[in-house]
């Protein structure tokens, strides 16, 4: 062979059998077969070889057993990003003139998901207050096939019964999915309480480290083996590399949350004792519109905490731009604190009655409470309110 055919195929393919530690990086594209029988057995679910990275790939598996685990799931998925999973779960389980039912108060990526894009494909948004999915036996029509909804609440950190609107799910052949990337699977257990499907951003919490962005869902293998058929056709699948990261990552997802939830509750009761700060929102006051509920469904709080300078825009802009521990940068659930301001990131263009009914004023500043001294981080937040 001559020396550009050598160094192509040199070196390449099957190395042996190495029993790595921990899985590598699986960055190739595609995989070998040895026969036209191979590749039969392949496509007819008999072989438990990968074809090509689009459709799965080793690290990506490895990456989506510790997330099923996590939940407590059959199966599991992993996306390029929270919203490539939020519109793949979607296109794979609706259809034109299907109605999704979505909380109001629900991350803003969402919330124009369902309003501006998807109806473009005759799916039926309908949005609804925490008062109805209270209540959520009424809020069902023929044409549902799901309910979507977060708790806590991005950024309110509102709690819902969780339980209870599963089993009106359930009851009505409605697949239920919950958004849990607030809580993460450490805190809250949605399958647990009788939802479908738990997805989450796997940019916050499981990876941690404010380095990939990634998205997941976990649930029953039928309801899993849908989304993977339309992951495929969509190309959604993250890459390597980043699941790789992500995996690292999730080892040490409960050690972190203990930190975060230690930290958010010091964090939160020293601003709910401060007289410059209207409110305080965080599951872990007992003063929590929906603490009781929290408690009865979650093992730890979480990381953030949203304040109110009573509406004011100009006051909290002021508090932005003063922190210097808090990092202003969108995101959270990474080891650094962040602070950003909800009606410049994640509802940014929310119309004033779409804010109103989320619960959302302008004067809102939403803190992501990393993993420093919770000392350091209550003095840069007394220093900035000051």
């Amino acid at each position: 062979m001559q020396p550009a055919t050598r160094l192509i195929h040199s070196g390449e393919g099957d190395l042996g059998h190495p029993a790595p530690l921990t899985t590598p990086i699986y960055e190739t594209t595609t995989f070998l077969f040895e026969s036209a029988a191979e590749v039969l057995a392949f496509n007819e679910g008999r072989s438990p070889k990968y074809l090509y990275s689009r459709y799965g790939n080793p690290t990506i598996v490895s990456a989506e057993q510790k997330v099923a685990a996590l939940d407590g799931a059959e199966a599991a998925l992993l996306f390029a990003s929270g919203m490539a999973a939020t519109s793949t779960i979607l296109m794979a389980l609706t259809g034109a003139g299907d109605e999704v039912i979505c909380s109001a108060a629900i991350y803003g990526g969402t919330l124009h998901l369902l309003a501006d894009l998807l109806p473009r494909f005759g799916l039926k948004p309908r949005f609804v207050s925490l008062d109805e999915l209270a209540k959520p036996e009424a809020m069902f029509t023929d044409r549902t096939k799901v309910v979507w909804f977060e708790s806590p609440i991005n950024p309110t950190l509102r709690c819902v019964d969780v339980r209870k609107v599963a089993n009106a799910c359930r009851a009505r052949g409605v697949v239920s999915v919950l958004d849990n990337t607030f809580a993460s699977p450490i805190n809250q257990q949605p399958l647990a309480l009788g939802v479908d499907l738990a997805m989450q951003s796997a940019t916050k919490y499981l990876n941690g480290h404010s380095d990939v962005t990634a998205g997941a869902v976990s649930g029953s293998k039928t309801l899993i083996e849908r989304i993977d058929k339309a992951r495929r056709l969509l190309g959604t699948i993250t890459d390597p590399a980043p699941a790789y990261a992500l995996a690292r990552g999730m080892k040490t997802l409960t050690v972190r949350m203990e930190r975060h939830n230690r930290n958010a509750q010091a964090v939160a009761e020293f601003l709910e004792q401060d007289r410059r700060v209207s409110q305080v929102y965080y599951p872990g006051l007992p003063a929590h519109p929906d603490h009781a509920i929290a408690r009865a469904q979650m093992c730890g709080f979480g990381g953030m905490v949203c304040l109110d300078l009573g509406g004011s825009f100009d006051r909290v802009s002021r508090l932005f731009d003063h922190v210097h521990l808090f990092k202003r940068a969108v995101s959270l659930g990474g080891v650094e604190s962040l602070i950003s301001l909800p009606v410049l990131t994640s509802q940014w263009g929310h119309t004033d009655a779409q804010l109103a009914e989320a619960g959302i004023t302008r004067g809102m500043a939403r803190l992501s409470v990393g993993l420093e001294d919770p000392q350091d981080l209550i003095a840069d937040l007394d220093q900035a309110l000051g």
